[in-house]
């Protein structure tokens, strides 16, 4: 390759490297960084984080973070300060999803990407652990979340569960149904001391085409289609859940307007200094 070719070829990624930055940058209707502060660095809804005493009392949170097992750790971020959870807490954190995942009735898409620090095998408490769950009543209804299984080696999974009232109605334990609903790493790549990137996509949630896609470090893990359960909100009380059952560090909690593709998907993962490097 001449030097000439070379250096127009350097240019052009250049120019669409800026470019897809640029429109990533447009795409982000929520973000928190978790530098020095819990309050969004960016929201179309509410900014401020949230604390009650359980889920069943979250019309009683207050705003700001209430939790001694929950703090800001200072320079241990992906960039910058993250979101230390020292034991698995009872209380519920949260932000308010209202306006800020772009909920819609008709046809609801978009990217919910994030960073977690643990050694799930010997981190975490006994039991099922959620470190995000985006819902407006539980886990089981209306709900995208990915969590820990119980066991060990600990699983991780993607949950895409609609209306509980459409897609189990006797509420059931029916492992054929968890199965369609879910997507399951079994060996997922968390360990101590480094940074594991998380990017949920869903696309045309509400219609008869929805689709959702789990991401670990930018590689496609699986996906949920062909079940088109409806997830019917209560808007004003939806939650950007923060994690149940989480011992270990979160970052860069972000989301986006629109199901972001592979490649988008590996331009997030591949950012040096976070979000943070699309907002400069």
């Amino acid at each position: 390759m001449s030097y000439n070719i070379l250096c127009v070829s350097i240019l052009l990624i250049s120019i669409t490297s800026f470019s897809q930055s640029k429109i990533l940058k447009d795409d982000i209707i929520f973000y928190s960084s978790f530098n020095g502060k819990t309050m969004a660095d960016i929201a179309i809804g509410d900014a401020k984080i949230y604390t009650a005493e359980n889920y069943k009392k979250g019309v009683q949170a207050i705003a700001g973070l209430n939790d001694p097992n929950i703090s800001l750790a200072k320079n241990k971020g992906v960039s910058g300060d993250a979101l230390h959870f020292s034991r698995a807490k009872t209380s519920a954190v949260f932000y308010k999803a209202d306006k800020n995942v772009g909920y819609n009735t008709q046809s609801w898409s978009g990217t919910i990407s994030f960073w977690l620090q643990l050694d799930a095998n010997r981190d975490l408490a006994p039991g099922y652990c959620d470190p995000i769950c985006v819902t407006d009543v539980r886990y089981n209804d209306a709900a995208i979340w990915v969590d820990f299984t119980d066991h060990n080696p600990r699983k991780f999974r993607l949950g895409a569960l609609g209306d509980l009232n459409v897609w189990n109605p006797e509420n059931k334990d029916d492992p054929s149904k968890w199965e369609k609903r879910t997507v399951t790493v079994n060996l997922p790549p968390f360990e101590k001391g480094i940074w594991t990137h998380v990017a949920i996509t869903f696309s045309e949630v509400n219609t008869n085409r929805s689709v959702f896609k789990l991401y670990l470090n930018g590689k496609l893990q699986g996906d949920v289609k062909n079940i088109n359960d409806p997830f019917t909100w209560e808007e004003e009380h939806g939650k950007i859940m923060l994690g149940l059952g989480y011992i270990g560090l979160m970052d860069e909690l972000t989301v986006f307007n629109k199901p972001l593709n592979s490649e988008e998907i590996l331009s997030v993962y591949e950012l040096k200094n976070g979000i943070h490097t699309l907002l400069d």
